[in-house]
């Protein structure tokens, strides 16, 4: 099961929090995402526990005190568009009342709130183009 861990103190690293889970279980994987321009954590983490480690640890860690900020603990929810965390397999964009989500082998295009066009073909090829989005494809 992979667990999400929120406020995270920012110089936390990705070993302190292995050796914080593992006092609940085996650790297979942890991971503190950085941010790209400042090299900083970005202040929350997963771990990749067996299941009813997982829970154990959930239940133990969820508010606990790390260096002043109290952690919130549960079970990662998959990112939308079908992808998750890692998991791959599709994307989602929403801009303007337009969203396209795409998975597997083919795509699924909704009204929103508007800004939402008909794609038109493009002079140069059958590719779409998306005028609101100023994008091709």
């Amino acid at each position: 099961m992979r667990i999400y861990v929120g406020n995270l103190p920012f110089r936390t690293n990705s070993e302190e929090l292995r050796d914080l889970f593992a006092e609940h279980g085996e650790v297979r994987d942890c991971v503190i995402p950085v941010d790209r321009d400042s090299g900083r954590s970005r202040g929350f983490g997963f771990v990749d526990m067996d299941d009813d480690e997982a829970r154990t640890a959930i239940t133990a860690l969820d508010g606990y005190d790390m260096d002043g900020r109290q952690l919130r603990v549960n079970e990662a929810r998959p990112r939308g568009g079908g992808g998750g965390y890692r998991g791959g397999g599709g994307y989602r964009e929403e801009r303007g009342g337009y969203r396209e989500e795409r998975s597997g082998g083919g795509y699924r295009e909704e009204r929103g709130g508007g800004g939402y066009r008909e794609p038109r073909h493009d002079d140069r090829g059958s590719r779409d183009s998306y005028a609101d989005r100023g994008r091709r494809y």
